[in-house]
C-alpha cells in the first residue's frame, strides 16, 4: 500500500511526538520538563524563540537560556504580551492582535509570526490552578498542520506533568508514612553517608556562543565617512579584495589644492634662481623658496597616500564578520576604529560567561560542552582554555567572567549561533555539590 505525502507527513510528526514523549517520561523535575518544553518542540516545528509562561509566576522557561533574567525589560513585556494572550485559543498570533503599547515592541523583541498554545489549569509544571501557556515565534508563517500538531503535542507534554506531579504527591505520601525514629535515623544516616562518599564532578551552565578564535580586526587607517562597504555580512573574502571605501571628495579638493600651491611655489623658486645671478635679495630668499617647495611636495605625497587608503583591502582570507552594510554607508570613523573582523571559516571556539555565583574552580582543560540553541538535539565539545581573572560587565547589566574554549573537532556551525555551556570541575562529595548552592545563599544573606 502506498501512504500519499500526508499520511508520511502525519506519521513523522507522531513519531517525533513519541521521541519527545520519551523524553517527557525521563524527565525528573519540573525544571526538565520545561527545558524540553521551549527547546525540544523544535524537532516538531522551527522556530526561533520560545517561552513558557504563568499566570501568577511569570515567566517559567525561555528557549536557549540556562536561567530567566526576571528583571529584564525583555521578560518584562513578554509577561505582558502572554497575560494579554491568556484568554485566547491555541492559534497564530501577530502583533495587531496585542494592544498598541505592546504591539509597537513587537518587532524589536520577536519575529513577526508567533503561535499561541494555551496549558490547561492543572499544569503542574507552572499553572496549578492558574492560566498559563507557550509562545513560540518565527519569522514564517504557521500552517494549520504545524498549528495541529503542536497543541497535540503540548497537550500530552501537560499529562506527563501531571504524571510527574502524582509521581511526586506519592513520594511524599510514603516519606510522610515513615513515622519510626530509627527508621527515620537510619535514612539520615544513610543519606549523610552517601552525601560524604559519593563522588561526583561539579559542574556549571553558563550562556555562550560561538565566536571566532583568531579573528583579524580591519580597522579604519584614517578619519573620514565609509562611502560604502563593498562585501557583505558573513562573504568569504581573500587577500588583497576591497572591503570598503571612504567618500574621497575632501581628499580629492585637498589634492587639487596642494597640486597648485606646489606649482605656484616651484614657480617662485625659478624666478628667484633666474635673479639670483643679479640679485642679491633673490639669492637670499632662495632657500626659503627651496623649504617651501620641499614642504609643498610632502603635502602632496602625503595627500597621494591618504587617497591610495581610501580603499582598504583585505589583509588576508577569511568571512567578513560585520553588522548590516546600510549602516555603515555615510557613518564617520576615527582613525583605529573597528569596522569588521575576518575569521577562517574553521577557526572557532566557545566563549561563555560565567556568572559570579557560579565562580567554582575550573582548571585548564576542564571539559566543555555546547548545546546550541539551534540544533537541540547536537552538541559541541571543547576543552577549556582561559578564564578570566576578573569580571566583567555585560551589557545587560549583570557581571561575569569570561570563558574561552577549544573545540575538540571541526563544526558546521557557524559563527555567531548561541546555546548553553556545561562545564565540568573537581571532583566533590555529593554532599558539597548539593549544599553549596544553599550554603552561599545563606552567607550572602547573614555575612557570615
Amino acid at each position: 500500500m502506498t501512504l500519499t505525502p500526508q499520511a508520511d507527513i502525519d506519521g513523522t510528526l507522531a513519531c517525533i511526538t513519541l521521541a519527545l514523549l520519551r523524553r517527557c517520561h525521563g524527565a525528573g523535575d519540573r525544571a526538565a520538563l520545561q527545558f524540553i518544553a521551549v527547546n525540544d518542540s523544535h524537532l516538531l516545528a522551527p522556530y526561533r524563540q520560545a517561552a513558557l509562561w504563568h499566570q501568577r509566576r511569570g515567566v517559567l522557561a525561555l528557549s536557549g537560556v540556562s536561567q530567566v533574567e526576571r528583571n529584564g525589560p525583555y521578560v518584562q513585556w513578554l509577561q505582558s504580551v502572554c497575560r494579554a494572550l491568556a484568554a485566547r485559543p491555541a492559534g497564530p498570533v501577530q502583533a495587531g492582535a496585542l494592544p498598541d503599547a505592546l504591539a509597537a515592541a513587537w518587532d524589536e523583541w520577536l519575529p513577526a509570526q508567533a503561535l499561541w498554545v494555551p496549558v490547561g489549569q492543572d499544569d503542574p509544571s507552572g499553572p496549578g490552578g492558574d492560566r498559563g501557556g507557550l509562545l513560540f515565534a518565527r519569522d514564517e508563517a504557521w500552517s494549520d498542520a504545524e498549528c495541529a500538531a503542536m497543541a497535540d503535542w503540548l497537550a500530552n507534554w501537560q499529562a506527563c506533568c501531571l504524571a510527574l506531579a502524582q509521581r511526586q504527591s506519592t513520594r511524599r505520601r510514603l516519606l510522610r508514612g515513615l513515622r519510626g525514629l530509627p527508621v527515620a535515623a537510619a535514612v539520615l544516616a544513610a543519606i549523610a553517608a552517601l552525601m560524604i562518599t559519593v563522588p561526583v564532578h561539579l559542574s556549571v551552565l553558563a550562556p555562550a556562543e560561538l565566536v571566532p578564535a583568531h579573528p583579524v580586526a580591519v580597522r579604519a587607517p584614517l578619519d573620514g565617512v565609509v562611502q560604502q562597504l563593498l562585501v557583505s555580512p558573513n562573504e568569504l573574502v581573500r587577500a588583497g579584495q576591497p572591503l570598503f571605501a571612504y567618500d574621497d571628495a575632501a581628499l580629492s579638493s585637498k589634492r587639487d589644492i596642494a597640486v597648485q600651491a606646489l606649482a605656484t611655489v616651484e614657480t617662485e623658486l625659478r624666478q628667484y634662481d633666474q635673479q639670483s645671478l643679479y640679485d642679491n635679495k633673490a639669492r637670499a630668499a632662495m632657500p626659503a623658496a627651496r623649504g617651501n617647495v620641499t614642504e609643498k611636495r610632502s603635502e602632496l605625497a602625503l595627500l597621494d597616500k591618504q587617497l591610495k587608503r581610501s580603499q582598504v583591502l583585505a589583509p588576508s582570507d577569511g568571512v567578513a564578520l560585520f553588522d548590516d552594510a546600510a549602516e555603515w554607508a555615510g557613518r564617520p570613523v576615527s582613525t583605529g576604529e573597528r569596522v569588521m573582523r575576518l575569521a577562517a571559516p574553521d577557526d572557532k571556539e566557545i566563549e561563555a560567561w560565567l556568572p559570579i555565583g557560579d565562580a567554582i574552580p575550573l582548571p585548564v582543560g576542564a571539559p566543555v560542552r555546547l548545546y546550541l540553541a539551534a540544533s537541540p538535539t547536537e552538541s559541541l565539545s571543547g576543552r577549556l582554555r582561559y578564564v578570566a581573572h576578573e569580571a566583567q560587565r555585560r551589557p545587560d547589566g549583570s557581571s561575569a567572567y569570561l570563558l574561552r574554549a577549544t573545540l575538540d573537532a571541526s563544526s558546521a556551525q557557524r559563527i555567531g549561533l548561541k546555546g548553553t555551556a556545561r562545564v565540568a570541575g573537581q571532583e566533590v562529595s555529593l554532599g558539597y555539590w548539593v549544599l553549596r548552592r544553599p550554603l552561599a545563599a545563606v552567607r550572602e544573606l547573614l555575612g557570615v
